[in-house]
């Protein structure tokens, strides 16, 4: 499980260090791709292939399927983090996300999410009133 918030710098080859709590689970390799809200998902290579397995038992005659996994595996790289730590984000995901020196590394149960630094401020900004004002359950019998 990745949990917390993590803000390393992008350098100029394109590198992110992973937080070092982080690294255990990822040293078998990891695929980085896009995801929604403009920032990226990292999983761990056995992750991946749960996260995909029920993509790949939905019906292709839905074009919604067809969309999205295209997008997905298309924009997908596998990645293996360096003796450091670190990644190579392709240049293409970095335009994606809108990656600039300052990213925030969060950990999101069974993912990690690579936002920009500002973006995720944002998207904090207009997210964490709402959350704390949730006075339903979200998750039936979870709270």
């Amino acid at each position: 499980m990745f949990l917390g918030t993590h803000t390393p710098r992008l350098d100029d080859k394109g590198r992110l260090a992973l937080p070092a709590r982080f690294r255990p689970e990822l040293e078998g390799g990891l695929v980085i791709c896009k995801g929604q809200d403009r920032c990226l998902f990292v999983f761990a290579v056995t992750e991946f292939a749960r996260f995909t397995e029920s993509l790949r038992n939905a019906p292709v005659t839905d074009r919604r399927v067809r969309d999205y996994g295209r997008v997905l595996f298309a924009s997908a790289s596998h990645e293996t983090p360096d003796g450091q730590g670190r990644i190579t984000v392709p240049a293409s995901l970095r335009v994606y996300a809108g990656l600039t020196k300052d990213c925030a590394v969060i950990g999101a149960n069974t993912r990690i999410e690579v936002w920009d630094g500002a973006a995720w401020q944002s998207y904090l900004d207009g997210t964490e009133q709402a959350f704390a004002d949730i006075a339903e359950e979200v998750l039936p019998g979870v709270l």
